[in-house]
């Protein structure tokens, strides 16, 4: 007669998760080659992207978050591990990183978070609200341009925190808002759906901003 053998219980690594916030206006290429990077290098099993509702440190007009949200959802479109998530949108007063991870680690609190960022705001990451208790909660994914030496502010650099580094294409949204803005084409920097709505709902043909 055969021996019974023990239940082995195998546990589960926690899940991965990556949350790539922004104004999006407009979402374009580097975006999305960015958040498929940040996919392979940290092995995430998700990508939440997270639409800006009131940035408080934008000084320009923003394009109305309806276009934003659907130019996102556009360039996302039959990624299954690129997920929009609305938590900015539907939040009243200004979007803070900090509470946005409080809202999604308190839905997921098993989790392994990273944020992904460009190196501009790592290196003004000392004057986000919070900032202190946003570096204990997550590991940064910083996205360096090229050419552009990886740098953070004193204070950043005293506190212990995990940062990893992603190559980010030259390309910027102003560019884009610039470029159409001038009548020039964009159809090589946005993805073909989002240079499709842009043109049907005859977005940025005003003055650019910044």
């Amino acid at each position: 007669m055969g021996r019974l053998g023990a239940c082995v219980t195998v546990k589960r690594a926690p899940r991965r998760v990556g949350i790539f916030g922004g104004s999006f206006d407009p979402v374009h290429n580097a975006h999305v080659a960015l958040a498929q990077l940040a996919l392979a290098e940290l092995a995430l099993d998700e990508l939440r992207w997270v639409p800006a509702g009131q940035p408080w440190q934008k000084t320009r007009p923003m394009t109305p978050a309806v276009h934003r949200e659907a130019m996102v959802r556009l360039a996302i479109e039959g990624v299954a591990p690129f997920v929009l998530d609305r938590c900015e949108l539907e939040r009243s007063g200004p979007s803070y990183t900090l509470d946005t991870v409080r809202t999604l680690q308190a839905q997921e609190p098993e989790a392994t978070w990273f944020l992904v960022i460009g190196q501009d705001q790592y290196a003004a990451f000392h004057t986000w609200h919070g900032w202190q208790e946003l570096l204990g909660r997550i590991t940064l994914a910083i996205a360096n341009r090229p050419d552009a030496p990886l740098a953070a502010d004193p204070q950043v650099l005293q506190v212990p925190h995990a940062a990893v580094s992603l190559p980010m294409m030259d390309v910027s949204s102003t560019d884009i808002r610039e470029r159409i803005h001038a009548g020039e084409p964009i159809t090589d920097l946005v993805p073909q759906t989002v240079a499709r709505y842009i043109d049907q709902h005859h977005l940025y043909q005003g003055h650019p901003g910044s």
